[in-house]
């Protein structure tokens, strides 16, 4: 599994970087045919709450799965990103499965 971390307008910690790789690679647990993540930092309008945008590109055999998720911080933006990306993996596994 391949991950890939880009971050606009700013450049992201090792601390940050670390903390989305071990987050992202915990995916591989709801589905081990992962082959590439893609996840994107974002600062919207700064200096306002909530500003902090991460969005998590998984692509897997015949599909891509995408979400996007707003908070105060990238590290709980990225905890909300990789929980409803486990949750859309379980679908698609199960969507899988039934074929």
């Amino acid at each position: 599994m391949e991950i890939k971390i880009q971050s606009i307008h700013f450049d992201a910690t090792e601390k940050l970087q670390a903390f989305i790789e071990k987050k992202t690679a915990k995916l591989e647990r709801s589905f081990e045919d992962i082959k590439k993540v893609e996840v994107l930092l974002k600062v919207v309008k700064p200096a306002t709450a909530q500003n902090k945008e991460v969005s998590l590109t998984v692509t897997v055999p015949g599909s891509t799965l995408f979400v996007e998720k707003v908070s105060d911080t990238f590290e709980e933006a990225t905890d909300l990103c990789v929980d409803s990306m486990r949750a859309q993996l379980q679908k698609f596994k199960e969507k899988t499965r039934n074929y």
